[in-house]
């Protein structure tokens, strides 16, 4: 009868799987979508302790929000270690865990597909502006649901359609179609799209504002091709401007090169043109901040060595 074999407990830690550069990616990736979206719950958070009226168990369900995005991303971390063929002895003394510890706890496959299913937490209307600050009409117009609502709105005046008309494709109010139109309704997509279709106007243009309004970043678009067409729909609903008033209302600070560059590549331009483009296209930059890093990242990706994933 042959002996079984047993490992023994001081038998050293086997090595990590084989380096997989797609899935250290992911996880870099994830990382940066995490920690923006601890941003989003950190300003909720300061928002709240400055206001005495905010209940405490509001509080405690920011807090453990915060604690479940801490726990995400240190399995990305752990994972993305493993997945570039890094020790994961460096981190078990941070984490208190024995290596082995680490391996089961966090498989690369489960990691993967929870960071890939996550849900992202949408910021509030309070949590755009700093505790104290007034908000202003300019501020209000420059709101991602009045942007959707100026791009609704030009469509319509320009295909000479009424608000009526609308409302019976739509069958709805005409009371109601107003309040979508003015920005006070939040617009669900199938009634945009029938203000779009109506109205002949072009609903691949219109759709990242719509989802920048609800809080959606699709991860299955093209970053670079997606950036360009939020500022392309930006660009329609200020009015769509020419070059020479876009660089007018950024005073200059950036070319008509790095403009050509942020609307048609190639490539994408660094951050203080994106930020100067969307507030002059009468936008607020922190919407269009992750969509920039998602673009950046993509190229990275797409130019990085093999010999950077170790």
């Amino acid at each position: 009868m042959p002996i079984r074999s047993h490992s023994s407990p001081d038998r050293p830690a086997r090595s990590g799987p084989a380096v997989d550069a797609d899935r250290a990616a992911r996880c870099t990736e994830s990382l940066r979508d995490i920690a923006e979206d601890i941003t989003v719950l950190g300003e909720a958070f300061v928002y709240n302790t400055c206001d005495r009226a905010a209940p405490t168990t509001e509080l405690l369900e920011t807090v453990t929000a915060l604690q479940d995005l801490v726990q995400e991303a240190i399995a990305a971390i752990v994972v993305r270690q493993r997945s570039q063929g890094e020790p994961l002895s460096d981190l078990a003394p941070m984490l208190k865990r024995t290596e082995d510890r680490l391996r089961k706890k966090y498989d690369p496959q489960a990691v993967d597909q929870n960071l890939a299913t996550r849900t992202r937490p949408m910021r509030s209307p309070s949590s755009t502006l700093p505790p104290g600050d007034v908000p202003t009409a300019k501020n209000l117009l420059r709101q991602p649901r009045q942007r959707l609502a100026s791009a609704l709105t030009l469509v319509r005046a320009q295909s000479g359609i009424s608000q009526r008309a609308l409302a019976d494709r739509m069958n709805v109010d005409p009371s109601y179609v107003s309040r979508l139109l003015s920005g006070e309704r939040d617009v669900s997509w199938p009634h945009a799209k029938i203000i779009i279709d109506t109205c002949d106007g072009n609903s691949d243009l219109i759709k990242p504002l719509w989802e920048a309004a609800i809080g959606v970043q699709p991860a299955s678009a093209e970053p670079t091709r997606y950036l360009r067409t939020y500022l392309q729909g930006l660009r329609y609903a200020a009015g769509s401007p020419d070059d020479k008033q876009i660089l007018k209302s950024t005073h200059h600070t950036i070319t008509t090169a790095e403009l050509h560059q942020a609307f048609d590549g190639p490539g994408v331009p660094v951050w203080p043109v994106i930020s100067q483009l969307t507030m002059a296209l009468q936008s607020l930059p922190d919407i269009a901040r992750p969509l920039w890093r998602r673009a950046r990242s993509s190229t990275e990706t797409c130019t990085l060595p093999a010999e950077a994933f170790g």
